[in-house]
């Protein structure tokens, strides 16, 4: 997956310092999908031999210590040219990641989850098939504008691309996860990102860590206007149709979650799609 330009540029300029500062290379690094991606995989890599698969960013880096993970970061750099159109196609995309993953983790930490490690990470990399399906069919956007469009309670995201393209973002996404190493409740997430309705129906029939993520991932969705970035849709139509069963699931009135919508973007949070 290609690494955000101006993230390489930032950590480029990180890595020439002297002493390269961890917490400020972790930190960039935790905005980029792609990137978090490659260095979750190798940290949770076999080599390492860890008891437990991470999530954390700031973890795995001060665990690879500097030089393996600038390693890292030039290897990527060297796997990341596109053209400016894909750049500009893919600033969507890039937008929505940064803002579902903050959302994310300040969810988990209002509703209580505990590994709010996990939250940040699903958010991050729930749509990060989007790029791949991308570079494999250049129409993809518009295929997922039109599945935004037809989304409702018979119809969800991924079906309009399993017809259309005879595949979705949310499967490659999950191959794409599980090839990171990430945790498999969250890989599970990520496939199930577009089947929330289902998946909120089937009680006890899912793993519970997951379905605990899924609450979170879709109310950061929603709050994040990812209907508008990705979508191009006025409507949420998605959202519309698992609401009741996500609030009901977390726990939360109508009201309660409109106060935490409010709340969560006067502070600065889930407004890029206005």
């Amino acid at each position: 997956m290609p690494p955000q330009p101006q993230i390489m540029v930032d950590l480029q300029m990180e890595q020439v310092m002297p002493n390269p500062d961890l917490k400020a290379i972790a930190k960039l690094i935790s905005q980029d999908p792609g990137l978090s991606g490659a260095l979750l995989k190798l940290v949770n890599s076999p080599f390492f031999g860890l008891a437990n698969r991470i999530t954390s960013i700031e973890r795995a880096v001060t665990l690879l210590g500097s030089r393996s993970v600038i390693n890292l970061i030039n290897a990527q750099s060297i796997k990341g040219e596109m053209n400016d159109e894909t750049i500009v196609t893919l600033n969507r995309f890039w937008d929505t990641a940064q803002d579902v993953a903050m959302t994310c983790l300040t969810l988990a930490k209002r509703v209580g989850y505990e590994s709010v490690d996990e939250a940040y990470a699903l958010g991050l990399f729930h749509n990060c098939g989007i790029p791949l399906m991308l570079k494999r069919f250049p129409d993809y956007m518009a295929v997922l504008e039109e599945a935004y469009a037809l989304a409702s309670d018979e119809v969800r995201v991924v079906d309009t691309e399993n017809r259309l393209l005879n595949t979705n973002h949310a499967v490659v996404g999950y191959f794409t996860a599980r090839s990171w190493r990430l945790p498999a409740h969250v890989c599970d997430a990520i496939a199930n990102h577009h089947n929330a309705l289902s998946v909120f129906t089937e009680e006890g029939s899912r793993d519970s860590q997951m379905r605990n993520l899924l609450a979170i991932l879709k109310m950061a969705e929603h709050i994040c206007n990812c209907y508008r970035v990705l979508g191009q849709q006025d409507t949420d139509h998605e959202w519309n149709s698992i609401r009741a069963r996500v609030l009901d699931y977390v726990g939360l009135s109508d009201y309660d979650f409109v106060n935490l919508e409010e709340s969560i973007q006067e502070m600065g949070v889930g407004r890029a799609g206005y």
